[in-house]
Order: C-alpha cells, then structure tokens, then sequence
C-alpha cells in the first residue's frame, strides 16, 4: 500500500529510559513482545517504564503470516529461572500492572500453562500490590491447561481473536475461531471474577459486516475488554495491508462496543493488545468482582 497516513506516526522516544528499561531485561535473561514483535509502542511503553514481558520465546512454534515473531519448532526446555527473573524485574521496575504473554508452545504437552502459573506465583510474591495480565495462545484447546493458569490468580485473562473468521485460514492457518472463543467462554464459566479481554486487527480486507459480527461473538462469550487496532505490514514477505483505517473509524467501533456491553474498549490505529493495559485497575475499581 502507500506510505503510512500521518496519524500513525509516533514520537521519538526518550532513550535515557527506554535504555533504562532494557537493561533490566538483558540483565535478567527477559524477552518483550514489544521488541520480538517490532512493537510501534515501544518507545512510549518503554519510557513509562512498563512492558509486555515474552516468556517461553522469542521462538514460537506457529508462523502467523502476520507475525513479527521468528518461527522455530525445535523442542526447547524451558527456563527453570524465568519465573523468578520476571518477579525481580517487575519488583526493579516498580510496575503496578504488568502483562505477561508468550510465544505458542505447541511442544509442550499443555502448551506452557504451568510456566505462566509459575510466572503469576513468582510476581505475586515479589510484588504483591501488582496487577496481573496474561496474554495466552489458544493452548491447542487444553482446557485442563486452561484451567491451571487461571487457578494461579490473574486479574485479567487476554486471548486475542486476531481477526474475522473469513480470515482465519489466511491470517491463523493454525488457529480456529471457535477455539478462540470458546477459550474465552470457559474462562469466563472457570473464574468469573477474572476479567476477560480480546483483540483484533483491522485493515486486512474484512468487511464492517464481520467486524460486527466479531464483536458480537466476543459479548455472546461475555469478554469484559476489547481492543482495536491497525495492522502493520512487518516485512514485504508479511500479509499485505489491504486498507488504513482512520482514527474516527475507530471511534466509531469503540461507540458501537460500549453500547454492546463492553466494559471497555480501546480503539485506534496503533492500539496493541497490551497498550496502556494498566488503565485496567480503574477498571477494576469501577466493576469490582469477587473470588466469593
């Protein structure tokens, strides 16, 4: 397509604390999806002092053509450490929210729910006034996997639907849409006092019709959160960009979303899955949930 519109540029960033920020994660061991993925947050993000920590990577074991993330399906042992590394880097970085997602583990017999389990207990003590998002893949529909990540206590569970369900073959050869949502609606039936969350991209050739029908899906499974935002075209051997879509389209969708029931929904070009993820706690505050 043609050169980028203007409203997705950002500003530079400050690299006094972006470098701040990476060397806590080289001096630990620690990956970040928002440089694994080729993040156009990362200055921000890293300048706020927070990121979307990558366990189990940078390799994942799928190659999503829409993916910045390198592919390798080589078994690979997991790091015994990690769990621990996370915990004392969100201790140094005094976060009050932190994200915690992961490459697809197809390897691993539950996919690496038991290392996002430790991950959780790690943080949990070590910063215990910290919130806690998880970005998880679809586990290959594990749900017994499913059910031992949620048992470790997240505040928030995030599996993204990516896209419409046309697309799937395209985007997610080896994902499945209704895998996706029924993730999501177990989620919701195992602990319904974690809050839910789901994203997708926009500008990959779906139609309004199916973005609708996207949303309307992800509230029939009562996920709480959606985000929105502009697919960008990684290198020229990714998916193409079929359209760039305006800021006001997408206040259009996030007006459509709340008036669906969403608790919240985050809508604009370069809107990320973890994106200002931390305005969950007012979130919280104003819907508070309960384990009782």
């Amino acid at each position: 397509m043609s050169v980028k519109p203007d409203w997705l540029r950002v500003k530079a960033p400050q690299w006094e604390r972006v470098g701040n920020v990476k060397e806590i994660l080289r001096d630990l061991g620690l990956n970040t999806v928002c440089e694994e993925a080729s993040c156009p947050n990362i200055g921000e993000c890293f300048h706020n002092g927070t990121a979307t920590f990558l366990i189990m990577g940078p390799a994942c074991t799928r190659a999503c053509p829409y993916c910045d993330i390198d592919f390798d399906k080589t078994p690979r042992s997991l790091d015994p450490e990690e769990p621990a590394n996370l915990a004392e880097a969100v201790r140094r970085m005094r976060l009050n929210h932190v994200v915690v997602t992961s490459v697809n583990r197809d390897d691993l017999p539950d996919g690496g729910a038991t290392q996002f389990a430790r991950c959780i207990e790690a943080i949990r003590a070590a910063s215990p006034g910290t919130t806690i998002e998880v970005l998880i893949p679809d586990l290959c529909g594990n749900w017994d996997a499913l059910e031992t990540i949620l048992k470790a206590g997240p505040e928030v569970l995030n599996h993204n639907t990516e896209t419409v369900e046309r697309l799937y073959r395209r985007v997610r050869p080896q994902g499945n849409y209704e895998r996706s949502l029924e993730l999501l609606r177990r989620s919701r039936a195992i602990a319904p006092w974690v809050y839910t969350k789901s994203g997708i991209m926009l500008g990959l050739g779906e139609t309004e019709a199916e973005i609708r029908q996207v949303m309307a899906d992800l509230r029939r499974v009562d996920c709480d959160i959606l985000t929105m935002g502009q697919y960008l075209q990684p290198t020229p051997k990714h998916l193409p960009i079929a359209e760039w879509v305006a800021p006001e389209t997408f206040e259009q969708w996030q007006t459509l979303g709340e008036s669906m029931g969403f608790l919240q929904v985050v809508a604009s070009p370069l809107t990320r899955s973890s994106y200002h993820a931390e305005q969950v706690r007012a979130l919280m505050e104003r819907y508070p949930r309960s384990r009782s």
